[in-house]
C-alpha cells in the first residue's frame, strides 16, 4: 500500500476539498482515507494499486486548481501504542 501526496494550490474553503476528495474518489476507485487541506495546499490518500497520475493530474486541473507534484511512499501502518 502506498500514501500518496498531491500538492493543490487554489483550494479556499472546505466546500473545495470537499471537490477534491470526491473527484479522488471517483477517478481512484482503491483511494481509502481521503483527505484535503487548504491550509496545507495538498490532498492525500491510500492505495494499494498503482495510480494513472496523469489523468488524475488532468482531472484536478479540468476542476480549476493547479497541482504542483504527485509524490507517493510506501505506507507502514500504525498500530494503537505504537506496535
Amino acid at each position: 500500500m502506498e500514501k500518496i501526496t498531491i500538492k493543490i494550490e487554489g483550494m479556499k474553503c472546505g466546500m473545495c476539498e470537499a471537490h477534491v476528495c470526491d473527484l479522488i474518489r471517483r477517478s481512484i476507485l482503491s483511494a481509502k482515507k481521503v483527505k484535503a487541506s487548504r491550509v496545507r495546499n495538498e490532498a492525500t490518500f491510500l492505495s494499494e494499486k498503482e495510480i494513472n497520475k496523469e489523468a488524475l493530474i488532468k482531472a484536478i486541473t479540468d476542476m480549476g486548481y493547479t497541482v504542483g507534484g504527485i509524490s507517493t511512499e510506501p505506507y507502514k501502518k500504525r498500530f494503537l501504542f505504537g506496535k
